[in-house]
C-alpha cells in the first residue's frame, strides 16, 4: 500500500505506474482517492476545531456556577451537548471516509522499481542468466508420475477417492526423497545464517489482507468456515505476520528467517497437459525464506535471496535460470520479482520452481511493521523467496538425475539425508 501523502503529491507518477502495469481501469481511483482525502482532511480539521471550542466553553461552566449564573451555565451546557452530538456525527463521517480511502489505497498497485521490464504478462518476462548446462539425454524421459510409479512412489487414485483432484499420496523412496529435500533445504539455509522457524499454518484475515492483494487472496486462500482463519498458501504469510503492529529496534535488523510449512492453494482453472501429476496441486510443503530489513538494504537482500535458491539447485546438479518478471506479471504489492526456473529434459524447456520478491514497505505499511533508529520511526522493507517446494523440485530432480536404466542418481549433497544411498532403484 502506498503512502497517501505520496499519492496526493505525485498523482501522475502513480498513474503512470498503473499504466506500466496495464491496469488502466484503476486510473480513476487516483483522482477519487485524492478527492476523498481532501474531504477527509476537512472533516478532521472541523473535528479538531469543534473539540477545541467544546473544551473552551466547558471550562466556563464551573465559573458561571460559582458566580451564581445558573441560567448561563445551563445554556453553556446545552451548547456543549450540541457540540458533542455534532462531533459524534463527524466522527462517524470520518470513520466511513477513512474506510473508503483505505479500501481504494489497497487496490492501487505499489510503485515498481525502475529496472523492471515493461510488459503485459508472463510471456514478456526477461531471461537474466543461466546456471549449469541444460542436457537432453539420448534416452526418453518419462512423465514425472510415471517415474514415481516405477518405484511405487505415488498413488493418485487413492488420493482422488479420499480428497479429490489435486492431491496425492507419496510412498516409499519417493516420500523419503521429498522429506530429504526439505531437510536439506532447511540445513542449507541455516548454514547461510537464517533462523529456522515453524509458523502457524492458519492466519487471521487482517494478516491475509496485510500480506497480499484482494485478487491474490480470492484466487489462492481457503477460508475456515465460521472462523476468522485462513489456511496459508505459503509460510511467508504467517512469517511476515509475525511482526504485525511491531516497532523493531533498528540495531536488530535484518531479521532473516527460513520457515517450513504445508501450503494450501485453490489453484483455480484448467491447466495444461504438463501441469498434471504433482505440478499444480492444492496441498504441498515448502521451505521459504523471508527478510525484514532497512529500506536501503532491501535490494542487496533481494539479490542474496534468489542466489540462495540458484545455489541450492546447482548443489543438486539441476540446471536453472533466472527470469525477471515484467511489470504486468507483478502482483500489486511487489516492487521487483525474479522467478527461478529449473531445466526439464523431458519438455526441453525451463519451468518455474520458485519466486523471489521485494515488496518494499507495502506489507509493512499494511501490517504496521515499523523500525526505530536514531532518525525516528520508519516502515521496514520485507522480502520473500522460495527455498524449495518439493512437488516441483521432485519433477526437476527426477528428470535431471534419471539414469538410462531407470534408476535415479542421488547427488552427493543429498546422500546424508537418504541414508547414504547413491541411487534410487
Amino acid at each position: 500500500m502506498l503512502d497517501l501523502k505520496f499519492v496526493r503529491e505525485n498523482p501522475e507518477i502513480v498513474k503512470q505506474n498503473i499504466r506500466n502495469k496495464f491496469q488502466e481501469n484503476k486510473l480513476p481511483l487516483v483522482d477519487e482517492v485524492i478527492a476523498l482525502d481532501t474531504e477527509h482532511r476537512k472533516v478532521l480539521q472541523e473535528m479538531e476545531a469543534l473539540r477545541a471550542e467544546r473544551n473552551r466553553i466547558s471550562k466556563q461552566i464551573g465559573g458561571l456556577m460559582a458566580q451564581g449564573k445558573k441560567e448561563e451555565a445551563e445554556e453553556t451546557k446545552k451548547k456543549v451537548t450540541e457540540f458533542s452530538a455534532h462531533l459524534a456525527e463527524l466522527e462517524e463521517q470520518e470513520k466511513a471516509g477513512n474506510e473508503k480511502i483505505t479500501k481504494i489505497m489497497m487496490t492501487i498497485p505499489n510503485i515498481i522499481d525502475p529496472s523492471v521490464p515493461i510488459g503485459k504478462d508472463d510471456s514478456e518476462n526477461v531471461e537474466v542468466q543461466r546456471y549449469g548446462e541444460p542436457v537432453v539425454p539420448d534416452f526418453e524421459i518419462p512423465y514425472h508420475t510415471e517415474i514415481m510409479e516405477r518405484f511405487n512412489g505415488i498413488d493418485l487414485d487413492s488420493a482422488r477417492r479420499v480428497a479429490g483432484n489435486g492431491f496425492y499420496y507419496l510412498m516409499g523412496d519417493i516420500a523419503r526423497l521429498h522429506s530429504a529435500v526439505i531437510s536439506y533445504a532447511r540445513d542449507f539455509m541455516i548454514n547461510r545464517g537464517f533462523t529456522y522457524c515453524v509458523p502457524p499454518f492458519m492466519i487471521r484475515s487482517d494478516v491475509v489482507t496485510g500480506v497480499m492483494s484482494f485478487a491474490e487472496m480470492d484466487a489462492m486462500m481457503y477460508k475456515i468456515e465460521g472462523e476468522d482463519l485462513y489456511l496459508i498458501g505459503t509460510s511467508e504469510h504467517s512469517m511476515i505476520g509475525k511482526f504485525i503492529d511491531s516497532i523493531l529496534p533498528e540495531e536488530e535488523l535484518p531479521y532473516t528467517l527460513t520457515s517450513y510449512s504445508p501450503c494450501f492453494r485453490k489453484e483455480k482453472g484448467a491447466h495444461g497437459l504438463e501441469e498434471r501429476g504433482v505440478y499444480r496441486i492444492h496441498q504441498f510443503e515448502k521451505q521459504e525464506m523471508i527478510v525484514v530489513c532497512k529500506p536501503q538494504d532491501s535490494m542487496m537482500w533481494y539479490d542474496k535471496l534468489w542466489q540462495n535458491t540458484v545455489d541450492l539447485f546447482r548443489s543438486l546438479d539441476i540446471p536453472v535460470r533466472t527470469l525477471e518478471c515484467c511489470s504486468g506479471d507483478l502482483a500489486d504489492l511487489k516492487v521487483k520479482s525474479v522467478d527461478v526456473e529449473a531445466w526439464s529434459p523431458r519438455q526441453k524447456k525451463y519451468f518455474e520452481v520458485g519466486s523471489c520478491s521485494n515488496l518494499g514497505d507495502a506489507q509493512a505499511r499494511r501490517l504496521k511493521i515499523r523500525a526505530v533508529g536514531e532518525n525516528g520511526k520508519y516502515f521496514a522493507h520485507t522480502l520473500n523467496n522460495t527455498v524449495v517446494a518439493p512437488p516441483r523440485m521432485l519433477i526437476a530432480f527426477l528428470e535431471n538425475n534419471l539414469n538410462e536404466d531407470g534408476t535415479v542418481r542421488i547427488p552427493e549433497a543429498l546422500r546424508p539425508y537418504m541414508g547414504g544411498a547413491e541411487v534410487i532403484g
